[in-house]
């Protein structure tokens, strides 16, 4: 049970994927313009993570350690392929804002990361939860950035959803406040870099603030012995 503690920790803050190990950076600064898209991005990369940890958990001991990393990358390409068709099946809108970074999941170093790190040593069980809870954190950070960039910079929230969620969900668009033009540097790719510099900063204040409230331990005194000769 407290490993399944410490992987829960790990992945959603202590060794987040996006605001400590810095991996998948890439599509996380390109397509977090929208809530709408971070939250497509993240949700696809999570279930990636999910079955290629358990699958490649699963085969472990069939494979060669010579040819690990290339069946590690054909495991993931099939499970993105997957997600790729079940995307343009039933949200073809989303998956024509997200574009080329669907198929570039298999590339992302999150998921290479896991199953080289975690995957291939762990069982099935600990393996996906593991992909689960990384990819949660990693989906948060998209969140998190997306909804900020969105909001700075257009004044809503959840624009697009109904590509997410189906056209019930056109009623979630949100308008913060009105903008007679949009500020554009919040929705490129240097707002990007600045919403997710000031997210690291946040993490490393909180971390900070966390360790201060910490009890150091007393020091146990060494007790003192007389040593006589006879």
């Amino acid at each position: 049970m407290s490993q399944m503690k410490d992987i829960a920790r790990l992945g959603l803050w202590g060794n987040n994927p996006g605001l400590v190990q810095l991996l998948g950076l890439c599509p996380l600064l390109a397509v977090t313009n929208t809530l709408t898209n971070a939250l497509g991005l993240g949700v696809a990369t999570m279930l990636v993570l999910i079955a290629s940890n358990a699958t490649i958990s699963l085969v472990r001991r069939l494979v060669p350690k010579e040819v690990r990393m290339a069946v590690f990358v054909m495991i993931i390409a099939a499970f993105v392929t997957a997600v790729e068709l079940v995307m343009t099946a039933f949200a073809y809108g989303l998956y024509q804002s997200l574009g080329i970074f669907i198929p570039l999941i298999v590339t992302n170093c999150v998921i290479m990361g896991r199953a080289e790190a975690f995957a291939s040593k762990n069982s099935v069980g600990l393996a996906a939860f593991d992909g689960l809870m990384m990819g949660l954190g990693f989906t948060a950070v998209l969140a998190v950035l997306g909804a900020l960039r969105e909001v700075i910079g257009q004044g809503t929230l959840f624009d697009g959803a109904d590509l997410l969620l189906g056209p019930w969900a056109k009623g979630l668009r949100i308008e913060v406040f009105h903008f007679d033009a949009k500020f554009l540097v919040a929705l490129l790719p240097p707002g990007a870099f600045i919403g997710m510099g000031f997210l690291i900063a946040l993490k490393k204040v909180i971390d900070q603030q966390k360790d201060k409230k910490k009890v150091a331990e007393p020091v146990a005194k060494a007790q003192r012995v007389r040593v006589t000769a006879d």
